[in-house]
């Protein structure tokens, strides 16, 4: 990457300024400099998403971060003006990154060496998706009579449309999408999959399976699979989730997204009768399931074949018998299709240009 004064920040720089810098430049990570463009350290799109799971301000300095060891890794990888990109890459391989600092014999930052740029095969996500489009969107209708829900118009395109753009962007070439309800609209529409960028294998439920229970219908590669409900209208950066839970070594990893709701009440805490505070109208924060999992192959040896069974379900599974359940938090545009104000809400955003 040759641009790289893009990515660069400073100690004056708050978290979501870092975040911003993160997304705008496109490959994962912001670069530290002091004036001298001298190399300090490094921020990547994961450092942020764990210090939000560990409720840190977006206000804050990134200063803290650096000096929160728990919350940041340690100084960044770097390699000298002239080093080969065969030598690159191993130390990539070696220290599973995608990102290495070129600096100068001052070090100041000179470049950025980015494994997607060594490899042309590493622009390729490797994951197995999944795009889960069998629901009949009762709460839609009458818009879903005759149309399944990720059919539905998004200023003149359907709405899965979107999620398969994004799922290119992020070097995904083929796409799984399991279909029930009015399946043949939404296998007339897209065919094959050739005119969108992509490879699409459809896998039919007979009978409504949940939302994991189509997994038991696929032949399941080696490679982590990606699901993402159908009713979901989001710009979430998959290759970040995918470095997210590789990085900490999952089992699952489970988008989520930070509810904040305002209680109408004046809320009373009491022990046994005796009134210990009054919080008025008090406002509450929750971290809500996104529908965007992120599984090891092998967590599909739980999910049963032939009967219905839920994402939920195989967490609670995948938790009382110990594996890593991880959850990734989601910043980017996000938004569930699931009711009429919602519905209206991703049409206002797709036509004004916020999505």
């Amino acid at each position: 990457m040759k641009d790289i004064q893009k990515i660069f920040v400073t100690f004056q720089h708050t978290l979501k300024d870092t975040m911003v810098v993160i997304q705008e430049g496109g490959v994962g990570i912001a670069v530290i400099v002091d004036r001298f463009d001298r190399l300090v350290g490094t921020i990547t799109d994961g450092d942020i998403r764990r210090a939000l799971l560990n409720k840190i301000p977006l206000t804050k300095k990134i200063r803290y971060l650096l000096e929160n060891h728990s919350l940041h890794h340690p100084q960044p990888t770097t390699a000298p003006m002239g080093t080969t990109h065969d030598h690159l890459l191993e130390i990539m391989k070696e220290k599973v990154i995608r990102h290495i600092p070129i600096v100068d014999q001052d070090g100041r930052m000179v470049e950025l060496a980015l494994l997607s740029e060594l490899i042309e095969e590493e622009s390729l996500l490797p994951v197995t998706v999944v795009v889960m489009a069998g629901g009949k969107g009762q709460r839609l209708f009458p818009l879903t009579r005759n149309t399944p829900k990720p059919m539905l118009l998004l200023n003149d395109r359907p709405l899965m449309e979107h999620t398969i753009a994004q799922l290119r962007k992020s070097g995904i070439t083929k796409v799984n999408i399991t279909t029930n309800y009015k399946s043949e609209v939404i296998m007339n529409h897209f065919g094959d999959g050739n005119k969108f960028g992509v490879e699409i294998n459809y896998i039919n439920e007979e009978l409504p399976l949940g939302t994991a229970g189509s997994l038991g219908l696929m032949n399941i590669s080696d490679k982590p699979i990606l699901i993402i409900n159908g009713d979901i209208l989001t710009q979430l950066d998959f290759r970040a989730m995918f470095d997210f839970h590789q990085a900490h070594q999952a089992a699952m990893t489970v988008g989520v997204r930070k509810i904040e709701m305002k209680i109408p009440y004046g809320v009373v805490e009491t022990d046994d009768v005796v009134i210990t505070e009054f919080v008025e109208k008090p406002q509450q924060t929750f971290l809500a399931n996104a529908g965007i999992y992120l599984l090891d192959p092998m967590v599909c040896q739980y999910i049963p074949r032939g009967r219905c069974f839920d994402m939920t379900e195989l967490v609670e599974l995948l938790i009382k018998t110990t594996h890593r359940v991880i959850s990734f938090p989601i910043q980017e545009y996000w938004l569930d299709i699931g009711e009429h104000d919602h519905y209206k809400k991703a049409k206002n955003d797709v036509k004004s240009g916020k999505f």
